[in-house]
């Protein structure tokens, strides 16, 4: 097939797709969804799963893989010619979802069908479906005066342009930032691997000495270990102030913000809802913006005395050991280090040795063939980069589970972060079951010097949580698209198997059998795991109070947040009052680089890693008491947790796993606040 984004009949065929496919590709499969809407909205016979609902997904499932590899391959190989045909292609299929989700014609025909005797028949994963299916008609305007229904639209499009260049803002400002160091002395503290990378990094622009980036495997070092005070200064300003004023016209996102707020307020508006926020909670377990508010707050009343105990340590221990009489926010890591070097006895680079790649990837698949019977093995297919590696996932007798592409390593036009993505979701087809396909992808350091890659404790524990989403997509047994997997599931129990996973990066059973020193090849010593353990909540409560900043910043930003009498900024200050203990310059621009909120899906949701913290802490509680690697246990959860993926709501497969509803207690435990519950 001349156009590999036009050939669904196996994996994306990444190594033949170019921007110019992008458009003709999009195009053809815009006309052929609307010329199956047309014919499904006009039919003149009883609406049926079989007549109905599933030629709608199958003609909206092509569109989303299609889309689906153009957006990854935007993120991870960003280039002009893309960016371009993806910014092009962006507003076509924005318009497509909208005029779908307005189709009153569409609308009345689920309609018809969830009231027929047949609905009644549907198993509960369809029933499910076709239940999400009529709530989003009613959030995406179809019950709209035309005129509403116009302006709704144009909204949607407008938001999903503004959402784009926030992340290319961010992107390129990130990209563009670079410093030469001449000087070897103030290279001071930084890990021999960081040092050599930066050494490489110059040489390949024909430079002399050490180029640091803002990218995470470089600008975290440095932060955390770089002896030279006006180092960490100048990178800590660089990074904290992308995307603003301060930079380049084109990359500030502070208009971008204000436009983005605007609109979202005015589809609100158009949906009678009250806020923003009431939009987004509409899909999420949380039922107002004053539960999520008092959820947030009831946390904020137990943790600011641990935050703050945390914080006035830094300073007396940055005052009398390291000379410094004014602790500021590039000193923050820097002197938490060197404190929990002393404290500990370790330090974060020493535990990195213990960590080569495919070391933690065998510790990874061990845990999950234990638990859920599966294996995961190398496999073949075509990636978008070198980099890029392929996996395959068996049942016990060998049958195809499902497979995820992993892509770790940071690089120039590589969004930052980590993240899962969905390439293809699990469905019954005529011809059999299709196969689950998902996209894993990290920002962590690449091999240097012939050497593999070696992970931080904390990348360990990144990897493991983004495998965590993977297993929701490639282990469900639901046969529908719409819920199968983590399609379907409220926004804020989508983090519980992803938190849930981290969790194993401290158990010594799995913990000892991942890990390889690079230069001796022992297991890291159980001496030193212990240390680990102990230290495992350093800080805990200023990271702590740091996500309910975040969060209650969204929401109070989507709620009750006065456009027209206050800025953003002063928003953050006043938060940041309340809970923070922390307080970074004027100049720090935090909100122009919050992706999760401007150019996610996190909008008045971010507070979903909290909510979904609550459950996992929990379930994982099941493993600490039933057996950490216990299959038994292994297999509920994929039973009652993975398994059904958005087939029930969410609440119901907590139960049907934990035996009863969640509660607060591991949380508190896990973070070392057990006292205050």
């Amino acid at each position: 097939m001349a156009n590999p984004l036009l050939d669904f009949s196996a994996l994306p065929r990444f190594a033949t797709i170019r921007p110019e496919h992008v458009i003709p590709a999009i195009e053809t499969l815009l006309a052929e969804g609307r010329a199956e809407i047309e014919r499904l909205a006009t039919a003149q016979d009883e609406p049926t799963w079989e007549a109905f609902v599933d030629p709608l997904e199958s003609a909206n499932e092509r569109l989303s893989r299609a889309w689906g590899q153009v957006s990854h391959l935007n993120a991870v190989v960003n280039s002009a010619a893309l960016r371009e045909a993806y910014n092009a292609a962006l507003p076509k299929v924005t318009q497509f979802v909208s005029e779908q989700g307005q189709d009153l014609r569409l609308y009345r025909r689920f309609q018809a069908f969830s009231a027929s005797p047949a609905f009644a028949r549907l198993s509960p994963a369809r029933r499910r479906l076709v239940e999400n299916q009529l709530r989003d008609f009613r959030l995406g305007g179809a019950e709209l005066p035309e005129a509403g229904k116009a302006r709704f639209k144009q909204l949607q499009e407008e938001l999903a342009a503004l959402s784009a260049r926030f992340q290319d803002n961010v992107l390129d400002s990130t990209d563009d930032f670079a410093l030469v160091v001449t000087d070897p002395a103030q290279l001071a503290g930084l890990p021999a691997d960081v040092v050599e990378t930066a050494k490489a990094a110059a040489g390949k622009n024909g430079l002399e000495g050490w180029k640091l980036t803002l990218h995470m495997p470089c600008y975290l070092p440095v932060m955390q270990y770089a002896d030279h005070h006006p180092l960490r200064e100048r990178m800590y300003r660089a990074y904290a102030t992308r995307a603003a004023e301060f930079g380049r016209p084109e990359w500030d996102n502070t208009p971008l913000i204000a436009q983005i707020l605007e609109k979202r307020g005015e589809i609100a508006a158009l949906l009678g809802f009250g806020s923003y926020a009431g939009v987004s909670l509409a899909t999420k377990m949380a039922k107002s913006p004053a539960e999520v508010v008092a959820f947030l707050e009831d946390l904020a009343a137990r943790a600011p005395p641990f935050a703050q105990a945390d914080m006035a340590e830094v300073v007396e221990f940055a005052r009398a050991e390291l000379g410094l009489a004014e602790v500021r926010a590039w000193d923050v890591p820097w002197a938490s280090e060197k404190l929990r070097q002393k404290r500990y006895a370790f330090s974060d680079e020493e535990v990195k040795r213990y960590f080569p790649e495919e070391a933690v990837l065998a510790g990874l698949f061990r845990v999950i063939e234990t638990l859920y019977g599966v294996r995961v093995k190398p496999a073949e297919a075509e990636t978008w980069h070198e980099d890029a590696r392929f996996f395959a996932i068996e049942d016990a007798k060998g049958a195809p589970v499902g497979h995820f592409y992993l892509d770790l390593y940071a690089r120039d036009a590589k969004r930052g972060g980590a993240w899962m993505d969905d390439a293809r979701n699990r469905r019954l087809l005529p011809s059999g079951v299709q196969t689950p396909v998902t996209f894993l992808t990290c920002n962590f350091s690449a091999p240097v010097g012939g050497r593999p890659a070696f992970f931080t404790h904390d990348e360990v524990i990144t990897l493991f949580h983004e495998f965590g989403h993977g297993l929701h997509q490639l282990l469900t047994r639901v046969d529908e698209l719409g819920v199968s997997g983590i399609a379907g599931v409220e926004w804020d129990a989508v983090e519980l198997p992803s938190q849930f996973m981290e969790n194993f990066c401290w158990e010594w059973d799995v913990v000892s059998r991942m890990s390889r020193h690079g230069d001796t090849g022992e297991a890291l010593p159980r001496a030193l795991f212990d240390k680990m353990v102990a230290a495992k909540n350093f800080q805990r409560g200023m990271q702590f109070v740091r996500q309910i900043e975040f969060a209650l910043f969204d929401m109070h930003l989507h709620h009750d947040f006065d456009r027209a009498g206050d800025s953003v900024q002063d928003l953050l200050a006043r938060v940041r009052r309340q809970v923070a203990v922390v307080h970074p310059p004027d100049w720090n621009r935090f909100p122009n680089q919050f992706s999760h909120i401007f150019g996610g899906g996190y909008a008045a949701g971010y507070y979903s890693y909290k909510w979904a913290e609550v459950l996992s802490a929990d379930a994982f509680g099941a493993f600490e008491e039933e057996g950490v690697l216990n299959p038994a246990t292994g297999r509920r959860f994929r039973d009652e947790i993975l398994g059904v993926g958005g087939s029930r709501p969410a609440l119901e497969s907590f139960v049907a796993f934990r035996g009863r509803e969640p509660r607060m207690d591991a949380l508190l435990r896990h973070n070392g606040m057990h006292a205050t519950a």
